[in-house]
């Protein structure tokens, strides 16, 4: 089920883009919706350094879903003095010559790692999935599916048993079950008939439940005490639970897709590549 593809989906989104939210949900032109503006365009200079609207994207992709706690009409500010900071930051770091040290060696080729593997994954996933493979996956999904039976009940809210009792009398001699529901029920249904809807197992208190499944559609029960009162109740329709529409859970099996696709890509690379990893510290 979907369900059981959360964690795998989260840990995809985190490893394809290092904490952004994946495929543009969170893009630049989604924040900055009243700025079009070209990748080389400077919205800043630091020290003689330009900043231009791409880091300004680089700078929103890290941020991820973080950026969302930031009112909207103060993003674009927030990103803007982010980078400031940052350039002027890494300006001291220079001039302290710290570009020149092994660590900061060793930080920039894995810094250049995870670029070159957002800019690969973005590139390469950037395709359209099709029709066909979202179909397959909606049902591969719910081929199994196996929900809960749906009941549509009314009932008749009364305060005692001896009320209970008597209105069972009115009903076996073919009163209209609605029609009582809305001139003595005292549960905030009686208005409507005493409808209840669709409901299934864990919707409703247990002996209400039980009482419920064990009707014939169209009959209805004696008294039935719950911790309300006393319910009588009659069976309007009883149905077996479908599973979500393909049009429901589109999103979630385009996630299901792109999942699969990440992780057919991560092993195909991985196959054609000798790895060797040491058993160092354990």
């Amino acid at each position: 089920m979907l369900k059981n593809d959360l964690k795998r989906q989260n840990g995809f989104r985190k490893f394809l883009l290092g904490g952004a939210v994946a495929f543009g949900m969170l893009s630049a032109p989604a924040v900055f919706a009243q700025e079009i503006l070209g990748p080389d365009v400077v919205i800043a200079v630091v020290g003689g350094e330009n900043i231009t609207q791409a880091e300004l994207s680089y700078a929103l992709e890290d941020m991820g879903e973080e950026i969302t706690q930031i009112p909207v009409n103060e993003r674009r500010d927030f990103l803007v003095q982010m980078l400031v900071d940052m350039k002027v930051m890494a300006q001291a770091a220079r001039k302290a010559g710290m570009a020149d040290t092994t660590t900061f060696a060793s930080r920039k080729t894995y810094l250049e790692d995870r670029a070159l593997r957002r800019a690969y994954l973005q590139d390469v996933m950037a395709t359209e999935v099709s029709q066909d493979e979202l179909k397959a996956a909606y049902d591969d999904a719910f081929k199994n599916f196996e929900g809960k039976d749906m009941y549509h009940a009314r009932h008749i809210l009364l305060a005692s048993e001896d009320d209970a009792k008597l209105v069972v009398v009115e009903l076996d001699n073919g009163r209209d079950f609605a029609e009582v529901a809305k001139e003595k029920s005292t549960g905030p249904s009686g208005p409507q008939g005493g409808d209840l809807g669709y409901f299934s197992e864990g919707d409703m208190v247990p002996e209400f439940f039980e009482a419920t499944r064990a009707l014939e559609v169209g009959a209805h029960s004696g008294p039935v005490q719950s911790q309300f009162g006393w319910h009588v109740i009659k069976l309007e329709d009883r149905r077996p639970s479908t599973p979500p529409t393909f049009e429901q859970v589109l999103p979630q099996i385009r996630q299901r897709v792109m999942v699969g696709k990440f992780e057919k890509l991560v092993e195909d690379l991985k196959a054609g590549s000798n790895i060797q990893i040491m058993n160092v510290g354990n």
